[in-house]
């Protein structure tokens, strides 16, 4: 039995990369009598079948994304333009919860930071900088911070999100030179780049670790993350939840609240509360769901 990772998924087949070459296998039947997909991430053992494979076992998940579909993604590197476009915050919010409920590792990343001065760049994310968040600033143009950026991928499988247009093809270029990924032309009417990958596949680093190269898409899956849940998946609030007056606050409309307390302190920033509010109210709407 060999083991080894999914790195591809086409048509039935799945693609292993195993300690020396990548094999051509086919899924046993089992699985789907199970109603069980193999994903590109997954942990496997292998049966060679002359020069093909049969996946004969899975690996448990630590981690499992729909949309994107893949497994066992360690972090992911969320990615926004510091301009054209312009940053959707509520957006970013959105992914950066989605990322922490599925026990996926954040890292944001800030693109084509030499079209506004990094002052004002990092004035901008000095909300998320409060809270903790792991902030790199890049230009893939002129190869600003990309030796960071590698050095946050060695080791671990993290998965590319954010809007279109914020020159994630243009990063894994520069992150994996052999790659040579075609970029997507921009559209200069709405200022999105054009979605050029069609499917999930992992592409290994030259140091260690997979990046996940997926078909252009602007949000993880965020399904079924409950109301209660939402307050756990902001870490600026990790610290004061419990200290309420009532158990089961909302941070919402109740007096004494110690999270409403940091706000009006400027200790937790405002902007970053109001997307709180605006997600658990959005759950009302969605029966207790935030979809």
């Amino acid at each position: 039995m060999i083991q080894g990772t999914i790195v591809k998924g086409i048509g039935g087949f799945y693609y292993v990369k195993t300690a020396d070459r990548v094999i051509e296998c086919r899924a046993r039947g089992k699985f789907r009598n199970q109603n069980i997909v193999p994903l590109v991430g997954d942990k496997v053992d292998v049966r060679i079948d002359g020069e093909n494979g049969l996946i004969d076992s899975i690996e448990p998940r630590k981690s499992e994304l729909k949309r994107p579909s893949i497994a066992n993604a360690d972090q992911a590197l969320i990615v926004f333009a510091a301009a054209k476009p312009e940053p959707s915050f509520s957006l970013l919010d959105k992914l950066l919860v989605t990322s922490s409920y599925n026990h996926i590792n954040p890292i944001i990343c800030i693109n084509k930071v030499e079209m506004v001065d990094i002052s004002t760049i990092q004035e901008m994310m000095k909300p998320y900088k409060m809270a903790g968040y792991n902030i790199i600033y890049t230009s893939a143009k002129y190869d600003i911070g990309i030796d960071k950026l590698k050095e946050n991928l060695n080791d671990v499988i993290t998965v590319f999100a954010g809007p279109s247009g914020v020159g994630k093809t243009t990063l894994l270029n520069r992150v994996i030179p052999s790659f040579n990924a075609k970029t997507g032309d921009i559209s200069k009417k709405t200022e999105r780049g054009k979605h050029t990958t069609r499917h999930v596949e992992l592409i290994e680093l030259e140091d260690g670790g997979f990046m996940a190269d997926t078909p252009g898409f602007s949000s993880l899956d965020i399904d079924d993350i409950d109301r209660e849940s939402i307050q756990y998946l902001y870490p600026e609030f990790l610290d004061l939840i419990g200290k309420c007056k009532f158990t089961d606050c909302s941070h919402i409309s109740e007096p004494k609240c110690a999270i409403k307390d940091a706000v009006e302190n400027n200790i937790i920033d405002i902007r970053r509360y109001n997307s709180y509010v605006n997600m658990y109210k959005d759950t009302f709407k969605l029966g207790g769901k935030y979809k």
